[in-house]
């Protein structure tokens, strides 16, 4: 249940003015329909961060548990100072109206390869022995940050305080960074 709870903390704050729900803006603006792209939202992540959640299990089945916890403690300091930088989306990318669920996907999971929260992905599932519950978590802390992105659009945007989102989100990076140190080599 930790490894749930953290996970979908850890990433619905990091997601907070992060390039992808930058992306869910654009995409509920250009495509107007909220429901194939949450749905696009949800396949997207679920595939990105399986595939990254098993990368962190497989990484930390090949190294010493006192190396894999400095490795991962070290992993969510850098997340932490990358989460205060804030994130801009390219202007001028094309949008296919053919299929929102579609342009959706693979829009996510393009931008989704090597974000912050793929990483985290990576981090979460080798400090935790549950990839299930660490891909469920990562998986539903962005639907958190993003549905109502594609719902309210950008009057969110403009009423909620990002600076401060993303201080609370480099707070909790630096937080699990500490208690990973604190934890034994036990990790898992």
């Amino acid at each position: 249940m930790e490894a749930l709870l953290v996970s979908t903390a850890l990433v619905a704050l990091a997601e907070m003015g992060d390039k992808t729900q930058l992306l869910s803006f654009v995409l509920a603006a250009k495509l107007k329909r909220p429901w194939p792209i949450i749905a696009g939202i949800f396949v997207a992540t679920l595939a990105n961060h399986f595939l990254a959640g098993w990368v962190g299990a497989w990484l930390a089945t090949l190294v010493a548990p006192a190396t894999l916890k400095w490795i991962i403690a070290l992993s969510f300091f850098a997340f932490g100072l990358w989460a205060l930088k804030p994130d801009t989306l390219d202007d001028g990318r094309e949008y296919s109206g053919r299929s929102a669920f579609m342009t959706t996907v693979v829009a996510f999971f393009l931008v989704e390869m090597g974000d912050k929260t793929q990483l985290a992905t990576v981090a979460l599932a080798a400090r935790f022995d549950a990839l299930a519950a660490v891909v469920m978590g990562t998986t539903l802390g962005m639907l958190i940050a993003n549905a109502p992105a594609v719902w309210l659009g950008e009057t969110l945007a403009h009423r909620v305080n990002m600076k401060w989102m993303r201080r609370i989100a480099a707070g909790l990076f630096f937080l699990l960074g500490v208690l990973t140190l604190l934890a034994g080599d036990g990790l898992r």
